[in-house]
């Protein structure tokens, strides 16, 4: 008797793993392997989460149309050009369906966010990997790995895991380059981390042009990572090809009613930005003087690459740290077999893990 079966090539999708959170025989851990919030949610966006238990009973507002107005009043931009989501996952997801399909291409960088491959795989569509240049996403390589038939292309600016980003000019050199019917697509989920002065959001580009979209998160600096939450902007024929295949009911209202609270305290956001700009410092100071080598120092991240042989590989160093109750992320499934990426955590987590390395670094 024949089983169901799924259609071909679901099975052969990779299954995404999240970063670690256990370790076995250990009761209580220093997760720095997820990229979480160094300082947590707003205490703004905790009340109105816990005021919006009155209202477990009845279903969410489905466009997230008050989140929408918030986000656009922040960032200055038309609410009906704006799609929320279940995480900024699913955009990207949403983007692959609604652009590409079998025998199309999707773009990205070699050691961009794994769920760009899985989505366009997902859909039927071929993922192509262009190479980088000392760990940065290069505009020459992307756009020659771009054929007739491309329709997408992603970049995570900054990228996840590297930590380096692609300077404003350099992004408009992309964007120039492409074909008006390629969609571009700029991963901000790391954005509001960024100080450096030739940074560029992208937020202007989507405003401005028909086939940009940008996405960002609440789950990064906002603290929001549980909630699942995120939004992207776009054209308005984008957004609205997205919000035709969104779910009916995709955020939840406590999401909703957290991420309006969280993007109005952007008071919250600068702390943690101040706290994050002062412990990336310090950690690529102290891992360089370690003989560590670290090429991006932005994000809420470091990734040191260990060398490939001998006693200080990178599995030396990560089972060193989660005997010390710390977890770290390996990073061999983007292609970076030598390199452990470890988050900016609060100041006690941070420099915990600072200390072990270098324990772990000076020992015989």
């Amino acid at each position: 008797m024949a089983l169901p079966q799924p259609r071909p090539g679901v099975l052969d999708l990779p299954l995404y793993v999240g970063g670690k959170s256990k370790i076995a025989g250990v009761s209580r851990v220093i997760k720095l392997s997820s990229n979480e919030a160094a300082l947590g949610p707003s205490p703004h966006a905790v009340a109105a989460y816990e005021a919006a238990r009155a209202d477990l009973a009845a279903y969410p507002v489905g466009p997230s149309t008050d989140l929408r107005e918030a986000i656009a009043e922040i960032h200055r931009l038309d609410p009906a050009r704006i799609i929320c989501g279940c995480g900024s996952d699913e955009i990207l997801n949403l983007l692959c369906r609604a652009y590409a399909g079998p025998g199309d291409e999707v773009v990205y960088t070699r050691h961009g966010f794994l769920i760009y491959g899985i989505y366009a795989a997902s859909v039927g569509a071929k993922p192509v990997q262009a190479d980088e240049k000392n760990l940065t996403a290069d505009v020459d390589t992307l756009l020659a790995a771009v054929t007739p038939r491309t329709k997408l292309v992603f970049i995570a600016n900054p990228n996840n895991p590297t930590g380096t980003y692609m300077p404003k000019a350099e992004l408009a050199r992309l964007r120039g380059g492409l074909r008006e019917d390629i969609v571009l697509v700029i991963d901000g989920a790391y954005a509001e981390f960024m100080t450096a002065p030739d940074y560029d959001d992208g937020l202007e580009m989507a405003r401005a042009l028909p086939n940009v979209v940008v996405t960002h998160t609440f789950s990064k600096i906002y603290g929001l990572a549980s909630l699942r939450i995120g939004w992207g902007t776009g054209p308005k024929d984008i957004i609205d090809a997205l919000e035709r295949l969104r779910a009916p009911f995709n955020t939840s209202g406590p999401a909703q009613a957290a991420a309006i609270a969280a993007v109005r305290d952007q008071a919250h956001v600068a702390k943690a930005r101040a706290h994050n700009t002062k412990w990336m410092g310090v950690a690529i100071q102290r891992l360089r003087g370690l003989g560590l080598k670290v090429v991006g120092e932005h994000a809420n991240f470091v990734a040191p690459e260990f060398p490939a042989t001998g006693k200080k590989t990178v599995i030396a160093a990560d089972a060193f740290l989660q005997s010390r109750g710390i977890i770290a992320r390996r990073v061999e499934a983007y292609g970076l077999p030598n390199h452990l990426r470890i988050s900016i955590g609060d100041d006690d987590a941070t420099a915990r893990v600072l200390d072990a390395l270098e324990d772990f670094m000076k020992q015989p």
